[in-house]
């Protein structure tokens, strides 16, 4: 069984704070507030109902009151259960499931908005867009391919507003966006005393900057259409690859670059009456930015084994781009209460069992969310929210056996099988106004 715990490369504080496992599709994490959780994400670049809506499109802040601050915590609970048919373990002697699986991560989030003038609008987020954390019994099957697989990142975001007229808002921003990876599986150590494995252990960090968009059309008093677009982030990932145990100390430099993908959203939001609205959404997601990631020794190993500028691994994703399409409504009790339901649709990035990897067992999945919102004072606002994410049975079959090989970093098992995903959701967010 696979444990995974809610997530997606940073200092250490940092690390734990911003560190969860995927929800959405890939290592997509689009729990930016609890407000959203609760409608599925539906309708998230059109709502603009506090501050967070510098995540999803920064032109809603012409929505908000002068003062706005919201800040959130959000608890995932995972589970994907692998059961072996029939893998290879190529030259590792492993056997097993790879543990009992599930657990539980947590993403915070905090955004401040600001108007200038009745027009004019400045703020800033901070949040955790990716992450990923899988962990492994060292001794499973699949020990060869990967134990353990740990992304972070921390996205802070600088954005301005303006309210053009009474129809059109357009807003954007800076992000900065640091990433830390964390990956580690076993190698073969031929002839070697002690034993016959050894474990690897990779380190990648990088930060970068990019930047995003958005529009907001309130094109009818009871109607808002919102559009945005973030970009890529590209890296250069710099780090370690260190192997230790039976076989004699085994160190170099390693880089690695990846593209983490840009993201485009189209929402709508009407009110049907005082209190009845409703929400949709259609988001897509380039993950095609990542159809491999090269590790190249940036130095000479120890040993002498293997020379700079080498290739010491490559993890083949061949990722596709995706799309994501989402439902809500929200019902207004009274003044004080809001109650929101959602439902959505998110493909994954990974084609099929071949190129499914142990680190990122992934698959489509369909959101059933609920949520509450309670006013507690004309300046306070609570909400909460929680999903469950049926996710469909991942098959994998992926072959990484070489023949003839000498490095302790290849011949890798090939791990065939099923996957059994799930995950829980739950998010509680408080938003001041002024």
């Amino acid at each position: 069984m696979h444990k995974v715990i809610t997530p997606r490369l940073i200092p250490v504080l940092v690390a734990v704070a911003f560190s969860g496992g995927a929800t959405a599709s890939g290592f997509q994490l689009l729990e930016q507030n609890a407000s959203g959780l609760g409608n599925s994400y539906a309708g998230s670049a059109a709502v603009a109902d506090n501050a967070s809506t510098i995540f999803y499109n920064p032109a809603g802040m012409t929505q908000l009151k002068q003062i706005e601050v919201s800040g959130g915590l959000t608890a995932i609970k995972t589970s994907f259960d692998f059961t072996n048919e029939g893998s290879s373990v190529g030259s590792l002697a492993n056997t097993g499931n790879g543990r009992d699986g599930g657990g539980i991560g947590y993403v915070p989030n905090g955004f401040l908005s600001w108007g200038v003038t009745k027009d004019l609008f400045v703020g800033l987020g901070v949040g955790a867009p990716f992450g990923l954390r899988t962990k492994y019994d060292d001794q499973w099957i699949g020990a060869a391919q990967s134990t353990h697989f740990d992304v972070k990142t921390i996205n802070i975001n600088p954005s301005i507003a303006y309210r053009v007229n009474d129809v059109v808002s357009i807003g954007g921003g800076l992000n900065w966006q640091r990433i830390e990876a964390d990956y580690r599986r076993l190698v073969s150590v031929v002839g070697a005393a002690g034993g016959t494995t050894s474990p690897l252990k990779l380190t990648l960090e990088d930060d970068s900057w990019g930047w995003n968009i958005g529009a907001l059309f309130k094109v009818a008093p009871s109607t808002k259409v919102g559009v945005s677009y973030r970009s890529k982030i590209k890296y250069e990932t710099t780090g370690k690859i260190d192997i230790s145990g039976p076989l004699r100390t085994y160190s170099a430099d390693a880089k690695a670059d990846i593209t983490l993908p840009d993201t485009f959203i189209l929402s709508l939001t009407h009110a049907v009456s005082d209190r009845l609205e409703l929400l949709g959404d259609v988001s897509w997601t380039g993950w095609s930015s990542i159809p491999k990631i090269d590790i190249i020794r940036a130095s000479a190993t120890q040993n002498g084994a293997a020379a700079a500028g080498t290739t010491a691994q490559v993890l083949d994703s061949d990722f596709r781009d995706t799309w994501r399409v989402a439902v809500g409504a929200n019902y207004k009790l009274n003044n004080d209460f809001m109650l929101r339901a959602g439902v959505a649709y998110d493909q994954s990035p990974v084609k099929g069992p071949s190129t499914r990897l142990v680190s990122l067992p992934d698959n489509n999945r369909t959101w059933f969310s609920l949520g509450a919102q309670w006013k507690a004072s004309n300046s306070m606002t609570f909400d909460l929210g929680g999903a469950y994410l049926y996710v469909k049975d991942a098959k994998i079959d992926n072959n990484q056996i070489t023949t003839g090989a000498t490095s302790p970093l290849t011949n890798r098992g090939r791990v065939t099988g099923n996957y059994e995903d799930s995950a829980w959701i739950l998010g509680g967010q408080v938003s001041l106004a002024f």
